[in-house]
């Protein structure tokens, strides 16, 4: 599916979607839900995504949005930082529990000490620590009917 006008198109027939807690440990592992690791397959991509979180992809959905960063400007300091920002990841794969491992840098950036939420964000996961996600889901949900009225109104429902 590819919504015209946008840098990003959906790779892949699967959708991930749902939200579960699981608990960081002390190495940086976590537990991926089984129904996340069957639409995955067996590695993965980690990287900063935004607003906070970790983006988790499989390799064939983030090499879809890497080659659509190849389309951007070298010479835009936005395009560069944009693009450094998503292609400083790490692959990894499923331990025999189901965890993967994040590295330390990335555990940094999401904040990631305890409880952690993983939600499915349909050709991704996001992984968030408990308080920066109760901190967006909270500052975003008086403002949710707003949201879905301006990007129905803006006919990007009629592209889908």
């Amino acid at each position: 599916m590819v919504v015209s006008g946008t840098l990003w198109q959906k790779v892949g027939d699967f959708m991930l979607i749902g939200e579960f807690h699981h608990n960081i440990d002390d190495k940086g592992r976590l537990i991926i839900p089984s129904k996340f690791r069957y639409e995955l397959g067996e590695k993965l991509i980690i990287t900063r995504g935004l607003d906070g979180c970790l983006s988790v992809f499989s390799p064939e959905v983030y090499k879809g949005y890497a080659k659509k960063l190849d389309n951007l400007s070298f010479a835009s300091r936005k395009s560069r930082a944009f693009t450094r920002h998503m292609l400083a990841a790490a692959e990894c794969e499923f331990d025999r529990q189901g965890r993967i491992n994040i590295t330390s840098p990335l555990v940094s950036y999401a904040d990631l000490t305890k409880e952690c939420v993983i939600v499915g964000a349909n050709d991704r996961l996001e992984i968030w620590s408990k308080d920066k996600w109760n901190e967006y889901f909270k500052s975003n949900e008086d403002n949710i009917e707003d949201i879905a009225e301006e990007l129905f109104n803006s006919g990007i429902y009629e592209t889908l």
